[in-house]
């Protein structure tokens, strides 16, 4: 009797599991992907890495071609004993990690931590938390890439050799608690340099000179600007005192007819760009937020490089595009990735459902899920057709042009669901619809305003700026933009803030009539 009491608790203590092991990254996939998968599967989180290397040591064997010496942290060990008995009992282990190199890495650590058997071990990816994508993916399963496995241990090893080689010099210069890094290093270098470049540029003044004409017996305005810059107000108001018995005569009229293409579909970079200037969203918010939208199964992968939409995506845009604005708006189309070393095999960010418009959810999820929806449909719909016009307007007395720039949108396409935006915005876009005008009209002055400016410095970084010129020089990866720029606020080498303007005294000179 005593012998079956012992029999019996340790059949209770180490039941034994038929069937599937899935192990993920995030605890917040399992429910969703179980669901998928149905019974027989079991499915639990590695809670991200299950191995690092030693935090207060260097754990790299130099001398033996930079080995790394990786060590479970005290945080993860429960979880990997939880993990390895479920995989010594489970049939087939899937190692279903996320598909870029630190997802990569996560798979090959629990192979070797796990002491995986290769014949009951198999890695599979997916870009989308749907069922189609989860079922595919398990009748496609690949084995582990160890070209992808050495890029992110390269890139850890080399954080690690220029955080623990320079950190120990900026404590004992200049205070402890400091850090330096391959990343952080290089962009807070950039910072300086952008700094320092401000503080040395000298300010100049001039003057701009703006118009208001009308036709001769007409009442459409055109506006429109002087070709040159005056250097001081005494040349400034010669030209408006001159100006005052001047005619008006239209010298030149150009037009050129012009297409303007959609963007391509997002990548982390582009999205974190673009939702910080339209949504005002910190760069984490925006991937703290996008992490929820994929996990609840809204979009696909958000750490991407790629540009391409899958042959699916393409065909329920094209769908879409012409339920809602007709088919003349539908011009699908794939686009090219330019970055260097981009994964093709991956795709854009965009919704996993491209009919659903909208989601519910938070109102950081509804805005950033509506972006990336317009984004993606604006990607494969028709060119916007422009027709743009330049009147040249000579003045009698003088050598000087008056310039009038119009344009007239003669077919909206894309730029009926999205327009991108950019850094250096001055509104929206100029459409001024110009009278028919021919060489020889006159036209009557209705006023002209010189005002007094001055030129610029370079503009300091925003986020959006930062994120593009890091990606633009090749310096780290878009996924560690963020806690790259986190770490060097943290450390208080950089504010990020609202930096208030110098107040300037300007002169503005203004004639109309006589």
């Amino acid at each position: 009797m005593a012998q079956s009491c012992v029999t019996l608790q340790k059949v209770l203590k180490t039941p034994e599991m038929k069937g599937n092991l899935v192990i993920v990254e995030s605890p917040n996939k399992t429910v969703k992907i179980k669901s998928y998968l149905g019974d027989g599967y079991t499915v639990e989180s590695s809670y991200g890495h299950i191995r690092d290397l030693e935090e207060n040591n260097l754990s790299i064997d130099i001398k033996n071609g930079f080995k790394p010496k990786y060590v479970v942290p005290a945080k993860q060990k429960k979880i990997v004993e939880k993990l390895k008995k479920l995989a010594d009992q489970a049939e087939t282990v899937w190692l279903a990690s996320d598909e870029d190199r630190e997802g990569e890495a996560i798979a090959w650590h629990l192979f070797d931590t796990l002491g995986l058997d290769p014949a009951r071990t198999k890695r599979i990816v997916f870009h989308e938390i749907t069922k189609p994508a989860i079922l595919e993916a398990v009748k496609n399963p690949r084995d582990i890439d160890m070209n992808l496995v050495a890029a992110q241990q390269a890139r850890r090893v080399l954080d690690r050799l220029v955080g623990f080689e320079l950190s120990p010099v900026l404590w004992k210069k200049i205070q402890p608690k400091l850090s330096a890094g391959r990343v952080q290093s290089v962009a807070l270098r950039l910072i300086v340099d952008r700094e320092r470049e401000i503080q040395a540029f000298g300010s100049e003044q001039y003057y701009k000179v703006d118009a208001v004409f009308i036709p001769e017996g007409g009442n459409s305005e055109i506006k429109a600007t002087l070709d040159r810059h005056f250097a001081s107000e005494e040349q400034a108001r010669a030209f408006l005192e001159k100006s005052i018995g001047a005619e008006y005569t239209i010298c030149d009229v150009s037009s050129k007819e012009g297409t303007r293409s959609p963007a391509a579909p997002f990548t982390t970079s582009t999205l974190q760009q673009e939702a910080v200037r339209k949504l005002g969203m910190s760069v984490s918010q925006i991937m703290q937020t996008a992490q929820k939208l994929y996990e609840d199964g809204l979009i696909t992968y958000m750490r991407t490089d790629s540009v391409n939409l899958s042959t699916l995506c393409l065909g329920a845009s094209k769908q879409v595009i012409t339920e809602l604005y007709g088919s003349d708006y539908s011009h699908p189309r794939q686009f090219q990735t330019s970055s260097k070393g981009a994964q093709e095999a991956h795709e854009a960010i965009r919704p996993t459902y491209m009919t659903d418009a909208e989601i519910e959810g938070s109102n950081q999820e509804k805005k950033l899920y509506e972006l990336i929806w317009k984004r993606t449909i604006a990607s494969q719909m028709a060119e916007a057709e422009l027709e743009k016009t330049t009147v040249n307007i000579k003045v009698s007395n003088c050598n000087e042009e008056f310039i009038a720039n119009g344009e007239i949108i003669k077919f909206d396409g894309f730029l009926k669901v999205y327009r991108e935006s950019s850094d250096e915005e001055e509104g929206a876009d100029n459409q001024s619809i110009f009278p028919a005008m021919s060489v020889g009209d006159n036209l009557l002055r209705t006023e002209i305003v010189a005002k007094e400016r001055y030129t610029q410095p370079p503009s300091r970084y925003t986020e959006a700026s930062f994120f593009h010129k890091l990606e633009e020089l090749g310096i780290g990866r878009p996924s560690t933009y963020a806690p790259t720029i986190t770490t060097i606020q943290q450390r208080e080498y950089v504010v990020r803030s609202d930096k208030k303007g110098e107040e300037k005294q300007i002169s503005v000179l203004k004639l109309k009539g006589n």
